[in-house]
């Protein structure tokens, strides 16, 4: 069982905008390997970080809304959502302790 909560577009606003803690959205697809090789880390991260940290998954293919809005062009792609307002980003498979960097400046 994942630690990321699967979010659509039409649960963007409300899960993510609207969120009062920091969110890491990972953008991906059923059909990307780098995106497979990203989910346990995900979890991981999710875990470590528990309430201080939302961690959220959004399939590219079934929500296509939200990454065409964000200009996500690649995946995997990690967006940091703090306050409603876009505070980090990375692409690609990541290091664990890349991830941690990205998300911890924004707790």
């Amino acid at each position: 069982m994942s630690n990321a909560a699967d979010v659509t577009d039409a649960q963007w606003k409300e899960t993510v905008l609207d969120s009062e803690t920091p969110v890491l959205v990972d953008f991906w697809a059923e059909w990307c390997q780098p995106c497979k090789a990203m989910s346990e880390p995900i979890d991981r991260l999710a875990a470590q970080f528990g309430d201080r940290l939302r961690v959220v998954k959004i399939n590219i293919d079934e929500n296509p809304k939200t990454p065409a809005e964000y200009g996500v062009m690649s995946i995997p792609t990690f967006l940091v959502v703090k306050g409603g307002k876009e505070v980090g980003l990375t692409r690609g498979v990541q290091p664990f302790d890349k991830l941690v960097e990205l998300v911890e400046q924004h707790l």
